[in-house]
């Protein structure tokens, strides 16, 4: 079994003009949703054994302080391929970069997101910023993953509801 852990990035700003999409940061909701999210995975008990994130600054900005929330260790590994990647896209990230890790958490964007999810698992879900899914994958090995791997919602959390 893998577990599957999907975070859309905090909340960013768009305050400061002439950024870039791709550069624009967290804003004052952000900073304060993403350390939330890593205290989450830490009392859940689902620290990541891998974390992947796009590499857009808000989500690297959101992986980064949800690592340094739930005690990883190595470093957050960045991909250009999930700035806005579709699910397709996505499961190769995961499956050519996970290697032999159990938990995976992969922080992105939507729409590509709650597409995987409805992918996945078949469910239609809401996915706002900061909203983590986990989604457990009946996988031995990150790389038979594919577009047609089936999995179960275990949870979603959306952080205007308690993060219990």
């Amino acid at each position: 079994m893998k577990t599957l852990l999907i975070l859309r990035h905090a909340k960013s700003g768009w305050k400061k003009l002439g950024l870039t999409d791709r550069d624009r940061p967290l804003n004052i909701r952000g900073r304060r949703d993403a350390p939330k999210i890593g205290a989450l995975l830490s009392r859940k008990h689902l620290k990541p054994d891998f974390i992947v994130s796009s590499t857009a600054r808000r989500a690297l900005s959101t992986a980064e302080m949800v690592a340094d929330n739930c005690d990883y260790g190595p470093t957050v590994q960045a991909d250009h391929r999930l700035y806005l990647a579709n699910p397709e896209t996505v499961i190769d990230v995961v499956r050519s970069r996970a290697g032999d890790a159990s938990t995976v958490l992969l922080v992105g964007h939507n729409p590509g997101l709650p597409e995987l999810i409805a992918l996945m698992t078949g469910a239609i879900e809401t996915f706002p910023t900061a909203a983590l899914a986990q989604v457990q994958l009946s996988l031995t090995e990150w790389r038979e993953f594919r577009a047609s791997t089936r999995g179960t919602l275990v949870n979603i959390w959306r952080p205007k509801n308690p993060l219990n």
